[in-house]
């Protein structure tokens, strides 16, 4: 990265001075969303986390505080995987003077071993990793768009990599696999990413003044190798030893938050760019090549004509 000022905590990078933006990570409470709250707002931004558990949220809010002395931050209630309170939550955002950028981290890590329903009746991780993500930003976009340079940026998962999917079954009903739902909702996070960006030109809508769509992915991150945050990450020594013994090909989560937190701030950061560590697994953000998937239009036509038809309602850019 360039025109680095500002130090990130725990690490030997810098950003470059964030001080008069805002930008809005859901899932900040913890995991990357939590690092990524933490090295914006290092820089200087007011970073509002958009956070499930109250509880949780106001941990992570302590502990930045505690972190960052001068630290600008807030919180709203959001809930990816109920609509209404999607819904609730964009209005709230709207009222904001400007979004600079708008990060798209929270998400199901681990699955539930059978399918599970979502309070609007669809796959509770399509539900809550993409299709809410996907509903959040169209209702978002205005604000975005009064903001010149915005980004918009897709959390991805290394894990489109090991496994393809060409989205068919998005709800799974013909069979369900945790591993399949959680993989199949990256790789819809990837293709809504880069197609969100081709609409955004195509409608002259984007380009460096306008609203710009990134993806990235963390690696192997894992909370073994993270720094221990009361409230926030306290794994036990079990899993300590047992994370330690990956270290030769995983980092922290506080490594993971690095790529996000290069394609909202990086200057020379363009939108459709795909930011991930340089050894794939861990190491500096670096630009890398996304799958044949990610990149395929009619894909893209047919998750985005699905998902407006699953909410009932057009993402107009």
């Amino acid at each position: 990265m360039t025109s680095q000022t500002s130090a990130l905590p725990g690490a030997s990078r810098a950003l470059p001075a964030q001080f008069g933006k805002t930008f809005v990570v859901t899932g900040a409470n913890a995991g990357l969303g939590y690092f990524t709250t933490e090295q914006l707002a290092a820089a200087g931004a007011h970073v509002v986390l958009a956070c499930r558990n109250l509880a949780k949220t106001e941990a992570a809010v302590a502990a930045i505080h505690a972190r960052v002395p001068g630290a600008s931050v807030s919180a709203i209630p959001l809930d990816l995987s109920d609509l209404t309170q999607v819904h609730r939550a964009a209005d709230a955002l709207l009222e904001l003077p400007r979004i600079d950028g708008l990060i798209l981290n929270a998400g199901i890590v681990h699955p539930p071993r059978t399918r599970e329903l979502s309070p609007d009746g669809h796959e509770l991780v399509f539900a809550t990793n993409y299709l809410g993500h996907f509903a959040l930003t169209a209702r978002v976009l205005p604000a975005l768009r009064r903001t010149p340079g915005s980004r918009v940026v897709a959390l991805g998962s290394m894990i489109s990599r090991l496994l393809d999917s060409p989205l068919l079954d998005l709800q799974l009903e013909s069979g369900y696999n945790r591993w399949k739902a959680y993989a199949q909702s990256k790789i819809a996070m990837q293709v809504f990413g880069f197609e969100l960006d081709r609409r955004l030109r195509a409608a002259g809508a984007g380009g460096t003044d306008g609203v710009q769509s990134l993806v990235a992915h963390p690696g192997y991150s894992i909370s073994g190798l993270t720094p221990g945050i009361r409230g926030v990450n306290q794994p036990s020594r079990a899993s300590r030893f047992a994370d330690t013994l990956q270290s030769f090909g995983a980092q922290g989560k506080d490594a993971g938050a690095w790529p996000t937190v290069s394609a909202a701030v990086d200057p020379d950061a363009r939108g459709g760019d795909y930011y991930g560590p340089r050894y794939l697994t861990r190491g500096l953000p670096t630009l890398q090549e996304p799958t044949r998937t990610s990149l395929d239009p009619a894909v893209a036509e047919s998750l985005w004509s699905r998902s407006e038809l699953h909410l009932g309602a057009p993402f107009s850019i």
